[in-house]
This record gives structure tokens, C-alpha cells and sequence, in this order.
């Protein structure tokens, strides 16, 4: 193992992440009742250019009128982009009326380090002006060419950064790729046009210390086809997957959740990995397979996504 390591972050439970335009007040009452993990309160994509400064006040009311920790989630504002001019007013007023009530702020398209450089600075200040107990972190979108050619310097950032995200859709564009739907994987490419992006992010991430989440899957009506995406995206190592659905929710939940066999299985390994130690041996036999010091630590994943899974 290098000498240089980078814990992660901070830990939170993110298998599924709800977009809910702010837009929508009536959305959002639903979203903080449902059972999503984490939900985003949107003021980029989902909101047209003339309702923006409404739903920038409906994200400010629902952070203030709502629990979000009590109801066991984690509530997000994904900001207008750096090349909008809504985004200083969302950082500003966002977090001088609710910066002790919203846990994170996703950049969308971060294309440089620079990019959440210029949200940390502002965040810092008003901080610092309001007195907040609380530290608001930071989570980027990874949606266009630039951003993915500069993944590994993004990831390293440092800050307030806490996760990438995938964004599909938006990367698709940027790729010019020929895609059937978003997130949606070409029938004319042989696998998954989108495994190598993810993976390179996913990799970006677990060197750093970030959570990797997967974005969205735009075909709400393909229960099976959303199932297929987060498990490719899960068995790549993301720990999350977007829901632009409430009824993805519990998909996602499903996929990213260990299964009883998963947790009774991990803590059996590391039961006689502890014999084995005790015995002066390095490695064992389980199940007619061998386990060693790298199974522990796969074992010891499982177990920490379901003692948080059991926390909520």
C-alpha cells in the first residue's frame, strides 16, 4: 500500500439521489416524504429560464419549512452553471437564508478545478459572514468532455468536495454520441458505450476520498432497463444512482442495498479471517474459496453501506 492515502471524505447514504425541480413545491413535499436517501432540489435543467428566481425562493422555503436530517435525508441544491449568470444569486441566496439547513451544493458541468473553486470561495464567505455552525459541502458534476479529460485534477480538489457524479446526458451531447435515450445504451455499440467513462470517474473518486454516483436513466417506464444500468454502474464500484422518478427510487435503493446473503457472508469472512489470525495464518478457506487480507476489505465495504443503511 502507497504511503499516500486519501480516506474518504465524508460518509453518506447515497444509493438513490431524487431530482426534484424546485420549480414545483408540490414535488418537493412528496420527495421529503418518500424514500429516497438523498434529493436535489433543482434549479438548473428541470426549471425554464423565467421560473428560476421562483424556484430559487421555493428551494429556500423547503430548506427552511422541512427537516430533511429528521426525515433521514440529505438534501441538495444543484445550482445554475458557471457560464449562467444564476449562479452567484443561487450560491448567495441559497446560502445566506439556508445555508445551515442545505448539506451540500452540486456544481453542474464542472469543467476545471477552477470551477469549484469560485463555489468554495463564495461558500466560505457568507459561512464566515453568517456564523454557521455548519459546513455546506460541495459535490461536481462530471457531464462533458472537459470535465471527464480533467477528472483526476477535479477529484483531487480537495475542499468542501465530497462526490462526482456521472451525468449522462449532458456528457452524451458534449460527446456527440449517438444514444437512444438518456442514459439508454446504443444497441449498435457491442456493451456499454458509457463503461469507460464511468469507470475512469469511479477511479478519479476511490483514489481521493470522494463517493461515485451514477446520473440518471431517462426511461421512467423501463423498470428493468433502469435495474440494468445501476447494477452495471454498482459493479464498477458507484454506490448511487440518480431517480428523474419517484418510482426509481426503490430500484435504486434495491441495486445499491447489500442483500441479507451479501451481509451475512462478509461478516462471516471476517469471523474466520479473525480465527485464521489467531492461528498465525495470513489467509483461510470459506466456503471452499480462499479469503484473504483484500477479502476482508471487501467484506468490510458491504458492512459499512448496511450499518448506515440501518442507522436511517
Amino acid at each position: 500500500m502507497s504511503h499516500t492515502l486519501y480516506p474518504l471524505r465524508r460518509q453518506r447514504l447515497q444509493r438513490s439521489e431524487l431530482a426534484v425541480p424546485a420549480s414545483n413545491p408540490t414535488m418537493i413535499d412528496k420527495a421529503a416524504q418518500g424514500p429516497a436517501d438523498y434529493v436535489f432540489l433543482d434549479l438548473e435543467d428541470a426549471v425554464a429560464p423565467p421560473e428560476k428566481e421562483q424556484a430559487r425562493r421555493n428551494a429556500i422555503q423547503a430548506l427552511n419549512d422541512i427537516d430533511w436530517a429528521a426525515k433521514g435525508k440529505t438534501v441538495s441544491v444543484r445550482i445554475n452553471g458557471l457560464d449562467t449568470h444564476y449562479m452567484y444569486r443561487d450560491v448567495v441566496n441559497v446560502m445566506e437564508q439556508a445555508g445551515d439547513r442545505v448539506h451540500t451544493l452540486l456544481v453542474p458541468k464542472v469543467g476545471v478545478p477552477g470551477d469549484l473553486y469560485m463555489v468554495e470561495a463564495l461558500v466560505n464567505q457568507i459561512e464566515q459572514a453568517k456564523g454557521y455552525a455548519t459546513r455546506v459541502g460541495l459535490e461536481a458534476l462530471i457531464e462533458t468532455a472537459l470535465g471527464m479529460a480533467n477528472v483526476e485534477t477535479i477529484a483531487q480538489f480537495g475542499g468542501r468536495l465530497e462526490a462526482l457524479h456521472f451525468g449522462v446526458a449532458d456528457y452524451a451531447a458534449s460527446m456527440r454520441a449517438r444514444t437512444v435515450n438518456i442514459g439508454g445504451l446504443n444497441p449498435m455499440y457491442p456493451g456499454d458505450q458509457w463503461h469507460a467513462s464511468i469507470s475512469r470517474m469511479v477511479i478519479a473518486c476511490r483514489a481521493y476520498g470522494l463517493r461515485a454516483i451514477d446520473g440518471p436513466f431517462g426511461d421512467f417506464s423501463d423498470p428493468e432497463g433502469y435495474r440494468d444500468g445501476a447494477r452495471r454502474a454498482a459493479a464498477l464500484g458507484c454506490e448511487g444512482k440518480w431517480a428523474i422518478h419517484p418510482g426509481q427510487v426503490a430500484l435504486a435503493n434495491e441495486v445499491f442495498s447489500p442483500t441479507e446473503v451479501e451481509v451475512t457472508k462478509a461478516r462471516r469472512i471476517i469471523e474466520e479471517l479473525k480465527l485464521a489470525e489467531a492461528q498465525g495464518r495470513g489467509a483461510a478457506s470459506l466456503d471452499g474459496k480462499m479469503i484473504d487480507a483484500a477479502s476482508e476489505k471487501m467484506a468490510r465495504n458491504v458492512l459499512v453501506i448496511a450499518e448506515a443503511i440501518a442507522a436511517e
